[in-house]
């Protein structure tokens, strides 16, 4: 890995939660996102892995711990090494 801190704006965007970085950075920025259970406000803040993003995304409300920072926006399955998503839905379904 190439870093071990990188923006919070930056990391949704490279594991692919937002279509656009200026995306990411309007919700953080709007008090959508949560940094380790407090409300954060600022795009530029620096995460890294272990830190647990909370922010809705469509209908839903996400829950991720980040595993890793990434160094380009690359594929889903890449994008989807970044991070562990704690409420994943439940095999099988109803």
């Amino acid at each position: 890995m190439a870093e071990d801190r990188i923006r919070i704006d930056k990391w949704l965007w490279q594991a692919r939660f937002f279509k656009t970085r200026g995306l990411a950075a309007e919700a953080v920025s709007g008090g959508h996102l949560r940094l380790n259970g407090v409300p954060m406000g600022k795009p530029g803040h620096a995460v890294g892995p272990g830190d647990v993003l909370t922010f809705p995304q469509g209908d839903r409300i996400r829950v991720v711990r980040i595993l890793g920072c990434g160094s380009r926006r690359g594929p889903a399955p890449e994008a989807r090494a970044l991070y562990d998503d704690l409420h994943a839905p439940p095999e099988g379904g109803g």
